[in-house]
Order: C-alpha cells, then sequence, then structure tokens
C-alpha cells in the first residue's frame, strides 16, 4: 500500500509538536506528560487524516468533529480538587490536553504552519505567563486560616485586628467552641510578606494553642 509523503510528514510534525508541549509538562511533573501530549496531538492528527479519507464523498468533517467531545474527557481526567483547600489543579493541563489536540487537527487537515506557529505561541504563554503567575500571586494570595486558642471575651476580634495590622484582607469562616477552647476559620486574602508576618507574629503567641495555614 502506498503512503503519500504528505502524511508521513504530518505524521512525523504532530509528533514532535506533541513531543515540544508535552516535554514542557513533562519537565513541571504534570499528570499529562511527554507521552501523553505526543500521542494526543498524533491521535487527533490520524482522525482528521482519516476522516478525509474515509469521509471524502459524504462528511468529512463528523470523524474530526468528535475529537473535540472525546478529548473533554481525557481533560476531565487531570481535572482535581486539592484535599483540605478550596484549591482545584490540573487546569491548565487538561487547557494544554485541548488546544494539543486542536494542533494535531490542524496538521491532520493540512495547516501545518499555522499549527507551528500556534505551537510557538503556546510555549511563550507556558513560559513567560507562568512567571508573572509566581508574581501575581506573591502580591495577593489567598489562604484558609485556623486557629486555636483559649476561650476568652473578644478571643477572635483579637486577632481579626491582627489581620489588618498586618494589611490583611479577611473574610470570617465557621466558629467552634470546645470546652474551653475557640477555633476560628478565616479566608484571608494578601501578599507574601504581610502573610509571613502575621504567621510569625501568630507563631509567637503564647496563647495559641493551635494553628493551621
Amino acid at each position: 500500500m502506498y503512503l503519500p509523503s504528505d502524511i508521513i510528514v504530518k505524521l512525523l510534525l504532530s509528533v514532535i509538536i506533541g513531543g515540544v508541549i508535552g516535554a514542557e509538562r513533562e519537565y513541571r511533573s504534570k499528570s499529562a506528560g511527554f507521552r501523553t501530549l505526543t500521542m494526543i496531538c498524533m491521535g487527533a492528527t490520524i482522525f482528521t487524516i482519516l476522516s478525509q479519507l474515509i469521509g471524502i464523498h459524504s462528511a468529512p468533517e463528523r470523524i474530526a468533529s468528535n475529537v473535540v467531545v472525546g478529548i473533554g474527557f481525557v481533560g476531565a481526567g487531570v481535572i482535581f480538587k486539592s484535599s483540605g483547600t478550596n484549591r482545584v489543579n490540573g487546569i491548565t493541563t487538561a487547557a494544554i490536553i485541548w488546544v494539543t489536540a486542536a494542533l494535531g487537527m490542524g496538521i491532520g487537515a493540512g495547516y501545518e504552519l499555522f499549527s507551528i506557529v500556534s505551537c510557538v505561541l503556546i510555549m511563550l504563554v507556558l513560559f513567560l505567563f507562568s512567571r508573572w503567575e509566581v508574581l501575581i500571586e506573591n502580591a495577593n494570595q489567598i489562604r484558609d486560616y485556623k486557629i486555636i486558642c483559649k476561650f476568652e471575651d473578644e478571643t477572635m476580634k483579637r486577632f481579626e485586628e491582627l489581620f489588618t495590622l498586618h494589611h490583611l484582607k479577611y473574610k470570617n469562616g465557621r466558629q467552634t467552641k470546645y470546652d474551653n477552647e475557640i477555633t476560628g476559620e478565616w479566608l484571608v486574602r494578601g501578599s507574601e510578606k504581610n502573610h509571613h508576618n502575621f504567621i510569625s507574629a501568630i507563631i509567637k503567641d503564647p496563647t495559641v494553642k493551635g494553628f493551621e495555614f
């Protein structure tokens, strides 16, 4: 069976592009890494090529369109909620799975240059935006604080005044009293430096019996 050279080029290009994006995810130890994203890109390319060959006389877009639906299930598998926190992880990796499949479809449809340029832009976003993300996170972090101390009147108000003193914005959470102890929970927003200063003050406070952050 004769295999056209343009199909071979498309398959090789899908392996390269999927491998480049996958290498970045592998470097960051993400759940979808080098082999996974390479296979996703190549698989999307193969399905798109087959949709053109099989559906040439009917609807060539039918097989390719289902790649978008199918890849959604793969992306959903890498999204999870961290235990004990309100953070959801894996969304970036799920988005990369989605866009890698799109690049594979572009290659399979014959838009090789478009896919290469898109891959370059994706790599720029992954490397440059990650640094900006760190700067933004340092300037504005959200943390859950849980403080346990001896119950006294105005006990929780004292800690809230300490939040304000360290330029932290807070939202009251659950308060629980058991015997002679009270537990307070807050959702606190502020810079990394202000969080660090507050934590240092709480750790040195002899009245605090328990502290989670």
